[in-house]
């Protein structure tokens, strides 16, 4: 995903003189020969994320389009009060790119862990979050971003699913397998959805996906949870229980059940590989099977 991102932006940045990029270090090489076509369009202010988020704020306000780039941890957890300040204060938009989510890059260590960011960035003003599961989905989101002036957060992540799914942009849930009339409702959020497939085989139960978990597809889930006491099980590949909120909107005049599976809010203190934390986590198939079964059939 990480080259299809680079592709795309220089792609854009060829084509559409509003387009401006802003580093901090990270990815500096693989844009190199843009910086050189375009020194006033691609800065690297050095390992100063802070100051990465105020210069995009700054080329917002001048009407540029900014796309600023960094690890997850340092583009949102490193850099909230400037998003806060300088983005949202500021009433500018700009997209956000980031590689590194959860625990992708674990062998690194805390630092650079970053299952919180999507949660960090619900408490500022309203954000489009894209979470792609596959690279052939990033350039369609990125471009869609960089047509308009809001602001975005694109979450790449180091695995992906094996094929592309959903429809495009639009952010509706797309229907990946359904089951039988009143069956349990699986949401699988952007790489989460091979791994949610796999751990479902064999059971009878309906799993939708989606790229973009915000905006929310509040009408989709309550097209696809349209029966009498809706059993709803949400898997995501940051914090579980960040997207709970919304679920329970829409679905706030019926009863229902809701599991929602995600990375722990326990600091492990471990590092190992992202393999290993999705075990740790219980977010391999194996450990989500154990979950959903549990759940559907409590």
């Amino acid at each position: 995903m990480r080259d299809a991102f680079t592709r795309a932006t220089t792609g854009l940045l060829d084509d559409d003189p509003r387009t401006a990029l802003v580093l901090a270090d990270i990815s500096a090489d693989a844009f190199a020969p843009a910086a050189r076509r375009h020194p006033d369009r691609v800065l690297n202010v050095g390992i100063r994320e802070q100051l990465m988020i105020g210069v995009a704020g700054g080329l917002a306000l001048t009407g540029l389009r900014a796309i600023a780039h960094s690890y997850a941890p340092f583009l949102v957890d490193r850099a909230y009060e400037q998003i806060k300040l300088d983005l949202d204060h500021q009433g500018v938009g700009a997209v956000l790119v980031s590689v590194g989510g959860s625990y992708d890059a674990a062998a690194e260590g805390r630092t650079h862990m970053s299952p919180g960011d999507v949660a960090l960035l619900d408490t500022a003003g309203p954000w489009t979050v894209h979470v792609p599961g596959h690279s052939d989905e990033v350039a369609p989101l990125l471009r869609a971003a960089a047509g308009h002036d809001g602001a975005v957060y694109l979450r790449l992540a180091a695995r992906g699913n094996r094929s592309r799914h959903g429809d495009g942009v639009s952010g509706r849930l797309v229907t990946v397998r359904r089951g039988s009339g009143g069956a349990p409702v699986v949401v699988a959020v952007g790489p989460m959805l091979d791994p949610t497939l796999d751990a479902v085989a064999g059971l009878d139960v309906t799993v939708a996906y989606t790229n973009t978990p915000r905006p929310f597809d509040v009408t989709g889930l309550r097209m696809l949870a349209d029966h009498l006491d809706p059993v709803v099980v949400l898997v995501e590949p940051y914090l579980a229980g960040t997207s709970s909120h919304l679920v329970g909107a829409a679905l706030a005049d019926r009863p229902y059940r809701l599991l929602s599976l995600g990375v722990g809010r326990e600091d492990l203190h471990r590092y190992g590989s992202a393999a290993d934390h999705d075990r740790w986590h219980g977010l391999d198939p194996a450990g989500l099977r154990r979950s959903v079964t549990r759940f559907v059939t409590g």
